[in-house]
C-alpha cells in the first residue's frame, strides 16, 4: 500500500518537554523507528510532520533580533520544513541502516486568497502571554490575539488547502522508490495571482486537512493520523468515555470530537475516506498495528 503518515505534535516534542534539537531528535529518532515497521512491512511511504512551536520559536527569535525585519509566516514555514524534515530523513536513513532513500521536499500549498479564514484567524501561533504583554506586542507587530485558557496568544488564518503545485516532484520521487518527507506544517501556504504566479501568504494551513489533500491527490491507499492517544474516544474525558474502532465519514464529523485536538483529525479522516482510502488514528508506536486493523480507530466508507 501506499501510506501517508502524519505525525502529530508529539513525534518532534512531548507536553512540558523543552524546544531544544535535543529533545527533537530523541523524539523523532522514536517516531522513525515506527516509520520503518512501516517500510519494512512492505508499504511505500510519504511523511508530513507539525512545526507549530517551531515557527513559534522562529518568530520569537526573529522579533528579539530586528522586529521590523521579522520574516512572514510563509518563509517560517519553508525553514521549519527544512529544519524538521532534516531530522526526520536522518533517523529514518538510520532506521532503515540505510536500504532505501530517503529526501525532504519544501512543499507548497494553494489556499484560496478569499478563503473566508483571512478575515477571521483561529490558529494558535507561538508561546502564551498574559494580556498586557500580548496586547503589547500585538500593537507593535499588527498581531490578533485571542485567548488560550487563561493566557492569550496570536492568531493567524487557518485556510483550506485547495492544491499541492509541487505534485508532480512528490510522485517523481515515489516512482523512483524514495521515501518522501513533504508538507510539513500543513505546507507553506501560497496563494495564485491573476497571472498564474505564486506568491507566499501570512497564514498556517492544518497539517491533517493537508495531510488529507495530499494523501488523495497522489492516489494514497491509507492515511495514518499518529498521535500520543491510542484511538478516537466517544464521550471523551468523561467517565463514559470509550475508544471507537470504526467510524464512518459521516459519523466522524458528526462525532463533535474537541475542535483544539482531535476535531480536525476526525474531519480529515472523513475527507480521506470518502476519496476511496481509509484513515487509522492512534498511537505512533501502533502505526503497524493500525494499518492492519488491530489498533487505533479506523474511518472508512462501508
Amino acid at each position: 500500500m501506499l501510506v501517508v503518515a502524519a505525525l502529530g505534535g508529539n513525534a518532534l516534542l512531548k507536553r512540558g518537554e523543552p524546544l531544544t534539537a535535543e529533545a527533537q531528535r530523541e523524539n523523532v529518532r522514536v517516531a522513525a523507528r515506527s516509520l520503518a515497521a512501516v517500510v519494512n512491512a512492505g508499504h511505500r511511504l510519504v511523511v508530513t510532520h507539525g512545526n507549530g512551536p517551531q515557527v513559534g520559536l522562529l518568530a520569537l527569535q526573529g522579533a528579539a533580533y530586528k522586529p521590523n525585519e521579522a520574516y512572514p509566516l510563509d518563509v517560517l514555514g519553508a525553514e521549519t520544513e527544512g529544519m524538521i524534515g532534516y531530522m526526520i530523513e536522518q533517523e529514518l536513513e538510520n532506521a532503515l541502516d540505510h536500504a532505501q532513500p530517503v529526501a525532504t521536499l519544501l512543499t507548497q500549498v494553494v489556499v484560496d486568497s478569499r478563503d473566508p479564514a483571512f478575515a477571521k484567524p483561529t490558529k494558535f501561533v507561538g508561546p502564551v502571554y498574559e494580556k498586557d504583554e500580548v496586547e503589547a506586542r500585538a500593537t507593535a507587530a499588527g498581531w490578533t490575539i485571542a485567548a488560550d485558557s487563561d493566557k492569550w496568544r496570536r492568531v493567524v488564518p487557518s485556510p483550506k488547502p485547495v492544491e499541492i503545485p509541487d505534485l508532480k516532484v512528490l510522485q517523481l520521487l515515489l516512482d523512483q522508490g524514495v521515501i518522501v518527507i513533504c508538507t510539513g506544517g500543513g505546507g507553506i501556504p501560497v496563494v495564485r495571482r491573476d497571472d498564474g504566479s505564486l506568491i507566499g501568504v501570512e497564514a498556517v494551513i492544518d497539517k491533517d486537512a493537508a495531510s488529507a489533500l495530499l494523501a488523495h491527490q497522489l492516489g494514497a491507499d491509507a492515511l495514518l493520523l499518529l498521535t500520543d492517544v491510542d484511538a478516537v474516544y466517544r464521550d471523551f474525558g468523561s467517565d463514559s468515555a470509550a475508544p471507537i474502532a470504526e467510524l464512518t465519514p459521516e459519523e466522524a464529523r458528526t462525532l463533535g470530537a474537541p475542535a483544539g485536538s482531535m476535531g480536525p483529525k476526525v474531519t480529515a479522516a472523513g475527507d480521506f475516506a470518502e476519496a476511496g482510502g481509509f484513515t487509522g488514528i492512534g498511537r505512533l508506536e501502533d502505526a503497524v498495528a493500525i494499518l492492519e486493523g488491530r489498533a487505533g480507530t479506523r474511518v472508512a466508507t462501508g
